[in-house]
């Protein structure tokens, strides 16, 4: 049996309350198995830029938001991107 075909039994025998987690996993290794640009940003060092006050007043807004629940869901963000064009 070839290795795709036994990847197809495997999931074929998942029990249902496992798949979600399989599709997820599958999804990644499709995405970044063999992806070199990946693995090269993967490899960069840090960024190592200081944070400046403009830096922490922009994360404490956004943290502000959250906290008062205004925020956009990723699709909704998705969503009015597309629109923008």
């Amino acid at each position: 049996m070839s290795t795709r075909a036994t990847l197809h039994t495997l999931v074929d025998e998942l029990p249902d309350l496992e798949l979600r987690a399989a599709r997820r996993f599958l999804e990644y290794l499709r995405r970044h198995g063999a992806d070199t640009l990946r693995s090269v940003l993967d490899a960069a060092p840090p960024d190592d830029e200081p944070v400046t006050a403009d830096d922490l007043a922009a994360i404490r807004e956004g943290l502000e938001d959250t906290a008062r629940g205004e925020v956009v869901s990723h699709e909704e963000a998705i969503r009015l991107l597309r629109e923008a064009g």
